[in-house]
């Protein structure tokens, strides 16, 4: 065995051989897989193999094409050729016209990625899939490409590239230890010698977190046991004459694709059941759950009504074995929160089908920094501290019964809910606040006309339309109050804090007292890493001159690592987080200072505290930070509570806001109130594809400053301009908004991508932001939306049509 290697792969399931393989392709070569029995001994030997091109997102998308464009290289490779069924076609059934407009959307989001998708009709179902019956089905969604392969060919497939490319397997090498060195590189103890590394990379599959814990880690991965049957030959596949599409099935809850003359089918039972949850035997090695005929028998007979000539099918064979799974049922594929030299590729519940890309996308990572794709979907760091098996085997119980049943908008689902909370989580509750999730915690959407109100689940407006409106229309003529929990809060201190954050940020951010700034975050490459405002504190009885980080809720994890990893040896800087102390209530509309003004000492004024101020002072009696800063377009405040005086903060602010007409809003209303001002969001419109010029932040760029992070590539990138550039569209329909990565056409070509949409109730617009060609970037360029199947004119207008003089903030 080697002494030394650049990095360490531990496991040999597709997706460490995966993550080996494109290692060398990145040109690192000096890398090492070890494994402790034989390549694909774990989940990937009894995997059923598809291989699909369908993503919820583009970036899903874009791994599972490059999946599919590698595995048909190696099968095709005249040396080593591997057993591929490629573009076999799928089908995705649907029994309803809410998931039919599903479909849509995801044709049009796929075609952004070069990828065709066709949504059709149950009759064309029928004639491409002649096994299946039409009761009860509506239509489907057909992926050309469709497919499946052999594991263990595969696997040894890539691992036979990467040993050609100079990297080295050891197979029977159980790992027993890992120790950290002082500057960061790491030991890998193994039963036959250790090899010191500089990076090491968990893809343990269902043993991952017995390597975690050799790291001090506990990741958010849970397993399932999963059924699948081979079947006999069928007569009416011998009869066919050709393969049959692959078939998923969200109505009666199965899959199935052809396998020899009979159908590998397999089941996602509703009575489905957890795997090792109280640790997993070493000696659980190719080896399977024992049968459980019973707990399928509910989904089966689905089946059977689905596909009548399954009743005629003997049974060859049961598999039961083991699939891992994440909280939000997507891979962990990156960086691991907190530790330096670490990375992971876990959970992969579809790893065979789409293992190609996401070792792909860890090798550009670790190599470059980045990958070519904004990552955030697969980030092990978009789960926090909130997370444990407990909570993820939860999740996976419900993401296992829903498997082909894709996510609504705004549908959030109950299970391990709630896990973070505030005093005013009951409170809101009680006043009938709807609920979604950010980053764990409760946060209220609307506040609901009734109890039993009810939304419907579909991709157009739904019933809450006129909900958010009224909240929104409060906000513009009185004034609303909002809790924002988990909003991300970083104190920072230190002699060298300020050139610190000089050094990453962007622009010229104020270090004057008192006073707060926006900024932007770029990584090497030049491109937006986050986004984030600083409030200068002076000093007081609470603390010594700081400075507060704010950023998204769901950042936590992700700016604390970065910034952390680009503090100096020798600078004077300390981090703190405040992010699970304080809760911010925001105070937003046109009587907003009269209401603080009710409840605190201190001079409100616009000249005592104007726009982008930041002071300490008491609501009430309650303790607060407040800042002058605004999300809505309205005049705002942001006040800061330790969570142990919320709700005295909250009762103060009531009491005082109820001679103005005060009403509570929700995140629906944000939305709504942050597009009309042109306001982006983090990894909606601010993505690590584009740089800020191409996302319409110039005025948050000084090229002139001290090098700051990213400046060198940034200024390569403006000499040769922008490829895209972000808009604001107007759309012309009021049945629907525009979602995150539907396809901007014209001449029946892609020229742009939506990354958000909502209607605009203060300027009666159907809004949108999207990347376009920057050739129609220009305000009263038209094009047309594919939107859920239909082609909508849509014009570019003004970013922020809602009071462009900001008027109303500056009051």
């Amino acid at each position: 065995m080697k002494k030394h290697a650049r990095v360490v792969v531990i496991g040999g399931g597709i997706a460490g051989c995966s993550t080996l393989y494109h290692l060398t392709q990145e040109g690192w070569s000096d890398v090492v897989l070890v494994e402790r029995n034989d390549l694909t001994s774990g989940t990937t030997w009894h995997s059923a193999a598809q291989v699909t091109n369908f993503g919820m997102n583009q970036t899903m998308v874009g791994l599972k094409t490059h999946s599919i464009n590698l595995y048909k290289e190696l099968a095709n490779d005249p040396a080593h050729p591997i057993n591929y069924n490629h573009a076999d076609g799928g089908i995705r059934l649907a029994n309803t016209e809410q998931q039919m407009q599903g479909y849509r959307h995801f044709a049009s989001m796929a075609r952004g990625m070069g990828v065709d998708f066709e949504v059709i009709d149950a009759k064309e179902c029928k004639r491409r899939h002649p096994l299946i019956s039409t009761d009860n089905l509506t239509g489907g969604l057909w992926d050309p490409l469709d497919g499946d392969i052999d594991p263990y060919q595969l696997c040894h497939s890539l691992t036979r590239r990467a040993r050609k490319a100079g990297a080295e397997v050891y197979t029977d090498t159980p790992v027993t230890a890992l120790e950290q060195y002082k500057d960061g590189t790491w030991k890998v103890i193994t039963e036959h010698g250790d090899i010191d590394c500089d990076i090491i990379v968990n893809a343990c599959g269902y043993r991952v977190n017995e390597v975690g814990a050799m790291m001090g880690v506990l990741h958010p991965v849970a397993s399932m046991e999963h059924q699948y049957f081979l079947t006999e030959d069928i007569p009416e596949i011998v009869e066919a004459g050709h393969r049959m599409p692959l078939l998923r099935c969200p109505i009666s809850d199965y899959y199935c694709r052809q396998d020899k003359n009979g159908l590998l089918i397999g089941f996602y039972e509703q009575n489905c059941k957890t795997w090792g949850m109280d640790g997993i035997d070493p000696n659980f090695v190719n080896a399977l759950c024992p049968d459980d005929l019973e707990r399928v028998a509910d989904v089966l007979d689905g089946a059977f009504e689905r596909m009548p000539a399954l009743m005629n099918a003997g049974i060859r064979s049961i598999i039961n074995g083991p699939i891992t799974y994440t909280i939000d049922g997507a891979p962990l594929v990156g960086k691991i929160p907190g530790k330096e030299n670490a990375f992971c590729i876990i959970g992969l519940r579809a790893g065979l089908g789409e293992g190609g890309g996401h070792g792909w996308l860890l090798a550009q990572q670790i190599v470059h920094g980045e990958a070519c794709y904004d990552t955030w979907c697969i980030d092990p760091r978009r789960f926090t501290s909130h997370t444990n098996v407990e909570m993820t085997s939860l999740k996976a119980i419900e993401d296992y019964q829903n498997e082909f049943r894709f996510h609504f908008p705004h549908e959030h689902r109950p299970a391990a809910r709630p896990a973070k909370t505030t005093s005013l989580t009951p409170v809101m509750a009680a006043k009938k606040g709807s609920f979604t999730v950010v980053n764990g915690w409760e946060r209220v959407e609307y506040f609901k006309p009734s109890e039993d109100f009810q939304p419907s689940l579909s991709f157009h407006f739904d019933e809450t339309f006129d909900i958010v409106a009224r909240e929104v229309s409060n906000v513009r003529d009185n004034v609303g109050l909002c809790e924002v929990n988990g909003f991300n809060r970083f104190e920072i201190t230190g002699s060298d804090s300020q050139s610190f954050i000089d050094r990453l940020f962007c622009g010229n951010i104020t270090h004057k007292p008192g006073r707060v700034g926006l900024g932007y975050l770029l990584n090497d490459f030049g491109m937006v890493k986050s986004e984030a405002t600083i409030a200068n504190i002076p000093a007081s009885d609470r603390g010594p001159n700081r400075m507060w980080y704010g950023s998204a809720a769901a950042s936590e994890f992700h700016d604390m690592d970065w910034l952390s990893q680009h503090i100096n040896p020798d600078e004077n800087v300390k981090i703190k987080s405040l992010t699970n102390d304080q809760t911010t209530l925001i105070v937003a509309g046109p009587k907003a200072r009269e209401v603080i003004s009710a409840c605190s000492r201190e001079d409100w004024s616009k000249e005592a505290f104007p726009w982008l101020s930041v002071r300490e002072c008491f609501i009430g009696f309650s303790a607060a930070t407040v800042l002058s800063v605004s999300f809505s377009g309205e005049l705002a405040y942001e006040v800061h509570v330790p969570n142990s005086s919320l709700y005295a903060a909250y009762l103060s602010l009531s009491e005082a806001g109820k001679e103005y007409g005060m009403t509570l809003f929700g995140s629906r209303a944000v939305e709504s109130m942050r597009m009309e001002k042109g306001f982006l969001a983090w990894k909606s419109d601010l993505l690590t594809e584009f740089d800020p010029f191409e996302t319409g932040l110039d005025r948050f760029v000084n090229l002139n400053k001290d090098n700051f992070i990213g400046k060198a590539d940034l200024e390569k990138r403006f000499k040769h301009g922008p490829n895209q550039k972000l808009v604001c569209l107007s759309i012309d329909c009021n049945h629907a908004p525009a979602h995150a990565g539907a396809s901007l056409m014209e001449d029946g070509k892609v020229i742009g991508t939506i990354t958000s949409g909502e209607w605009g109730h203060r300027v009666n617009l159907n809004l949108a932001y999207a990347f376009v060609n920057p050739d129609k970037s220009k305000p009263g360029t038209k094009m047309i939306l594919d939107l859920l199947g239909e082609m909508i004119p849509v014009e570019v207008i003004l970013q922020g049509p809602y009071d462009s003089s900001y008027s109303r903030i500056l009051t």
